[in-house]
């Protein structure tokens, strides 16, 4: 009789802690006492109360708490409870815990193929959605924005330069009471005519292959970035060893522009003479003297190749050859037409080289933060920090066609019309 009623009423007759029910209606059994009861055991996380009329499903053989075993009188005692919730509790820490201890984070061990998803499956095999930020999901951000900054920070430079330039030019001693300082490579080397002409083309032509080559670069404007910043840094550092030393001219060939003196608007217009002509000497625009140290030619022949070789395939070595060949014979070509003392080509080669390599170990790191890294005392890092930011890998080498041929609205434009007739005549 008893173990009849005792299954029929199922969870009914589940004696909580401290207090015992009867089937027969013996003692108190109210609702209040059904649900706080029901609120107690859901806290503990161990048992789950049915409603009235449903069964309540006992531990199973696989469950942690099946080597618990019932007493005769079908009935929990507080001992038993007691035992069931320190057994859940310590099956919960240890499947907290992991193997060995070391906490994993669920999103990481997901299958590979619900983690390309963003989603992973719970107990019951259901996918649930995970957020994730979005430095996540890319980690190459264009932010054109940024660009256009550093683009608006090298044409300041530049035309920094250029009044630096101007300022120099008249400070500059007339060959004819200083003339010309010692050169080894001059006393080796007679001057060519045509060699710095010669520099200068290979420097047209080698920026335009690096235009090019940007063109279709896919992370064109994390590039730019970088190298408006370096090329708008070594001018600012030139500008800095123009004006401090003023080198006389390094030879006698040489026609320097007459002095202004007080002329400010004749000066001026000698700084929009030069920046129009991109101080080339081919194109007429550059007949000031005090531009040596260090040689500007030289910064941008040994930058654009560095551009060139970093932002290429490593396969492309013909590639890398030729621009290496366009860039070091211009580099000697300034050397051979005795347009600039060696000394300002060392230098120029010297500081390019180490800004372009310090900028790049600096991005490619993935210890940027470390107190043992010494990069990040250079006076520019809260620039650089700007810029790389939200740059959290290296730039790979990838191209593709940039501009689509046509508009997505007017690939198909005749099927496009006869849907929206057939809707009118509807």
């Amino acid at each position: 009789m008893w173990e009849g009623k005792r299954s029929q009423a199922g969870a009914r007759n589940i004696m909580g802690v401290g207090e015992e029910r009867s089937l027969e209606g013996e003692g108190p059994s109210s609702e209040t006492d059904h649900s706080s009861w029901r609120r107690e055991s859901s806290a503990s996380g161990i048992l789950e109360t049915a409603p009235p009329g449903e069964e309540t499903q006992r531990p199973g053989k696989d469950s942690p708490t099946a080597s618990i075993q019932r007493e005769p009188n079908c009935e929990w005692t507080k001992q038993e409870v007691m035992a069931l919730q320190e057994a859940s509790l310590n099956t919960q820490m240890e499947a907290s815990s992991g193997h060995g201890g070391n906490k994993t984070c669920p999103v990481h061990t997901t299958p590979a193929g619900d983690a390309k998803r963003g989603f992973r499956k719970n107990r019951n095999n259901d996918y649930v959605k995970i957020s994730m930020k979005e430095q996540d999901t890319n980690r190459l951000p264009s932010e054109w924005w940024k660009t256009t900054i550093l683009f608006l920070y090298v044409i300041f430079s530049l035309v920094l330069t250029s009044v630096v330039i101007t300022v120099v030019h008249e400070r500059v001693p007339p060959k004819e009471s200083i003339p010309p300082l010692p050169d080894t490579f001059f006393d080796y080397i007679d001057r060519v005519k045509w060699a710095f002409t010669v520099t200068e083309v290979n420097g047209i032509v080698l920026v335009a292959i690096w235009f090019i080559q940007l063109f279709f670069l896919n992370y064109k404007s994390i590039v730019c970035r970088r190298y408006f910043f370096l090329l708008g840094t070594l001018y600012l550092y030139r500008c800095i060893t123009m004006y401090i030393t003023i080198l006389p001219v390094p030879g006698m060939h040489m026609t320097c522009a007459p002095k202004l003196y007080g002329d400010f608007h004749a000066k001026f217009q000698r700084i929009l003479r030069l920046i129009s002509g991109a101080g080339l000497s081919i194109t007429k625009s550059h007949i000031m003297c005090g531009d040596f140290l260090f040689s500007g030619h030289t910064v941008m022949l040994t930058l654009t190749y560095l551009f060139i070789k970093e932002y290429s395939p490593r396969s492309f070595w013909w590639y890398h050859v030729m621009c290496w060949l366009l860039s070091a014979v211009g580099v000697v070509c300034i050397l051979v037409g005795h347009e600039h003392y060696s000394v300002d080509v060392v230098v120029a080669y010297f500081v390019t080289t180490r800004l372009f390599w310090w900028y790049h170990t600096m991005a490619n790191a993935q210890c940027q933060c470390s107190p043992n890294n010494y990069l990040t005392n250079v006076w520019w890092n809260p620039l650089f920090n700007f810029m790389e930011r939200n740059v959290h890998t290296a730039v790979p080498c990838v191209y593709g066609w940039p501009v689509s041929w046509a508009p997505a609205c007017l690939k198909n434009p005749c099927k496009k019309y006869s849907i929206v007739q057939s809707t009118r005549d509807e």
